[in-house]
């Protein structure tokens, strides 16, 4: 599997060590790294924001720290269609929260300590 580089929210670069192979510069909120099962970690980025509270579409994608907008239209269509995640409208915005499905898939990754 190839490793590929990423920017990864400084929380989930923590938490998530695991899927890092190199730490590189830290920009803002942010870690520049070089990851390994890039496919994994993209979905993990997008949970791990909706933990806690709901948010809008381009809450989550700043967040995210997905910055290809394509990539993350793929990630939050595939969390989608595997029940990771729901969407509602909301007066004019989509609101997106996060299932129990959703928060089961994040426990399995989320280091014990």
């Amino acid at each position: 599997m190839r490793t590929r580089m990423t920017y990864i929210p400084v929380e989930v670069a923590d938490q998530f060590s695991d899927f890092i192979i190199k730490r590189e510069e830290q920009i803002l909120d942010s870690v520049k790294a070089r990851a390994r099962d890039f496919s994994t970690i993209s979905i993990i980025k997008l949970l791990y924001q909706l933990r806690c509270s709901s948010m809008t579409f381009s809450d989550l994608y700043v967040k995210s720290d997905i910055r290809m907008k394509r990539s993350f239209l793929n990630y939050l269509h595939l969390c989608m269609e595997y029940g990771f995640m729901r969407k509602e409208s909301v007066g004019a915005n989509v609101v997106y929260f996060i299932t129990e499905k959703g928060r089961t898939m994040l426990g399995l990754f989320m280091q014990k300590t």
